[in-house]
């Protein structure tokens, strides 16, 4: 994935970061344990709630190394 760094319409910088499969799965792990409160009994997940949580599970399984973080940063999370 490559993060680039604009001022207006000008490139500043730009750099190529790679992330494994290791990474992305704690990177993963952690965000579903972030939102693990969103799934308790006594409260109503929204279905955009529902539609992430799914999301990270599934990422590796529909994804490969590359296109699961592009895909991520692309999710609208839900807050």
């Amino acid at each position: 994935m490559t993060s680039s760094v604009f001022a207006g319409t000008e490139l500043i910088s730009s750099k190529t970061m790679s992330y494994d499969w290791h990474e992305l799965r704690q990177a993963r792990n952690a965000e579903l344990e972030k939102t693990d409160h969103w799934a308790l009994k006594d409260r109503v997940m929204s279905q955009e709630k529902k539609d992430y949580r799914t999301f990270l599970r599934d990422m590796p399984a529909n994804f490969d190394e590359a296109g699961a973080l592009a895909a991520w940063h692309e999710f609208d999370i839900p807050e």
